[in-house]
Formats: C-alpha cells, structure tokens, sequence
C-alpha cells in the first residue's frame, strides 16, 4: 500500500443504481464506463494499451516524450490534477519535466483504487520530490474537492489518453463545465485527443487482433462487474463484444447472440435483450483540432498552445481560463 494519501472524493459510487437504470433504459442500453473500472478492468484496460493495434497510447507517449519539457513550461504551476490517471505511465514523463522546474504536486482521480495505490508508490519511486495525493472516485467529484486541497494555488487539469472521448455530447460538455468551474483565472486545462482517422483504422485500433483477447475480456467485464454489484444474471456467453465506427466515433458494443432476459434485483429492473440488439459499453470520439476548441472554448477557457503529431492524428492541446464559466 502506497504511503502517499489518498481521500474518497466519492461515496459509494460504485452502487449508483440511479445512473446504471438510467443508462440500461435508453434506446441502445449503455453502461456508464466508471463500471468498467472495476480493479480487474483497469487491468485488462492496460493490457489493451499495449495491443499493436492500438495506437492511442504509443502516438500520446511519443508527443509527451519530444513535447513533455515545453508542456511543462507552458503549465508553469506546482499542482497536477490527472482525471482517470489509471497506470500514470505516460504521464510520469510529463512529471519528471515538471519536478526538473519546480517543486510538483500530483494529484491524480481515478475510481480504481488498487490502480491509484499502485501508481502512486510506483511514481514516488521514480521521481524522488515528487509529492502524490490520489482522490478516489469520479471525475467530478474530484474536481469538486480541488479547491480543499490546493487553496487557491494555480493549478493545471490534464485529461490524457484522449479519455475525453469517451463520452457523449452531452456528458463531455457536462464534464468541461465541471473542469472550467473548478478552475481559476490563469489555470490551464491540459487535454489530448485522438484526431479522426479512416474507419478502417479506428475499427482495427478498438477490436482485438488475431491472438489477442484484451478488449473482448474488457468489455465482458462491465457484464461480470454487474453481476456482482447489483446481483443481475447477464450469461456471458450471450454476448459478443465488437467495436464498430459510426462517424467520428467507435462504439463498444455487446452484441446479444440470442435472446436474454436479465434482471437486476438490486434495481428492481427487468431488461429484455432480443438476439441482434446489443448493449453499448463504450464511446471512444475521434476530434479535429477546431472541434476540440470549439467544445471547449464557450466555458471560458482560450487555446493556449498545442503540440499536434499529424503522422499519428494525435494532439494535445492547452487551454487557460479566463473568466467566469457559464
């Protein structure tokens, strides 16, 4: 166990039945993906990083290992918030440049709290000086106990891994609101996106490659995670998980095989599923560089700086906050 603390920022979130029978009710059912993040499901999430076939995290570590000095530089604050940190692997490079700067707090959210545990240990191993302070929960719960821990000291909220696709319209502008509002004039929101790529490209970068089951585990795990939470009896071998491209977005889907009829006593919830309807487990938004300003630039936060990769379509971008959030 890490000696860095640690504070829940959530209460029992992983029991939000409210929000799970809101989801399971719409047209397509959904999980919320806070459920995938079970500690077996962050796990399986890693191993997914380093499938050849995914892009995503080799495209972002190569920017962070030119780009991480400037990035660091540009922050210019003592205090590092990391919304879903995970497995901090990437992140760690960016950190070490910030330490070689000044004296920097790491203060990463994630709802594992084995991952943030682990990383936390590993990171102050690494990067002796480096303070960590995991808050253990959702993203907005950790932005809204922020202010409790900095004061009023400058700070930067990165969101890496292009993590900020993996939500709906609605959800994402939600989610900014909920960075900007947490933020003070002069902080910085650090955000990086996988840019829009051939179909093809994305579809092969979500499903497993022949030998591989990352992704397969992963998505069947939502499914076993509700089953032990809220008592439901989804029968794994009903489903086949495939990603499929629609737009600039690649979907995570269950596929039912045939027909299942799930209940979930905890939630007092029937759920009829028909062979050929599927349930989703996962959005993944692919962005151009001006829709990512676009979406952000109404909370009151104004493009900074950006280091973009366009071989690999991959960007992240700096955005600081000026005035009030809307």
């Amino acid at each position: 166990m890490s000696a860095s603390p640690l504070t829940q920022v959530d209460q029992d979130f992983w029991n939000d039945g409210a929000l799970l029978e809101a989801c399971l009710r719409e047209p397509v059912p959904r999980i919320p993906p806070h459920f995938g993040y079970d500690a077996l499901g962050s796990e399986l999430f890693e191993a997914i990083t380093a499938l050849p076939t995914y892009t995503l995290t080799r495209a972002e570590r190569g920017l962070l290992e030119r780009c991480a000095a400037d990035i660091a530089a540009r922050m210019d604050t003592a205090h590092l918030v990391e919304l879903g940190s995970g497995s901090a692997r990437k992140t760690r490079l960016l950190l070490a440049e910030c330490l070689r700067l000044r004296p920097t707090t790491y203060l990463p959210v994630d709802v594992s709290r084995e991952m943030l545990e682990g990383s936390a240990a590993d990171l102050v191993a690494a990067l002796p000086g480096l303070s960590v302070h995991g808050l253990w929960g959702r993203y907005e719960a950790g932005l809204a106990a922020l202010r409790d821990l900095v004061g009023g000291d400058p700070v930067v909220v990165a969101f890496l891994g292009s993590n900020i696709g993996n939500t709906t319209p609605a959800e994402r502008a939600a989610l900014i609101g909920a960075v900007a509002a947490a933020l003070e004039p002069g902080d910085g929101f650090l955000v990086s996106v996988d840019l829009v790529k051939p179909a093809a490209d994305m579809e092969r970068c979500y499903n497993d490659p022949p030998g591989h089951d990352a992704f397969r585990r992963f998505r069947l795990n939502h499914l076993t995670h509700l089953n032990e939470r809220f008592g439901a009896d989804f029968r794994l071998d009903r489903f086949e998980p495939r990603a499929h491209a629609v737009g600039p977005v690649v979907e995570g889907h269950l596929h039912v095989a045939e027909d299942h009829r799930v209940t979930l006593p905890a939630l007092d919830l029937r759920l009829d599923l028909p062979a050929g309807s599927t349930v989703n487990v996962g959005f993944s938004a692919k962005f151009r560089p001006d829709v990512v300003a676009a979406e952000v630039t109404p909370h009151g936060l104004v493009p900074e700086a950006e280091w973009v990769d366009p071989g690999l379509a991959y960007g992240i971008f700096l955005f600081r906050r000026v005035r009030q959030a809307r």
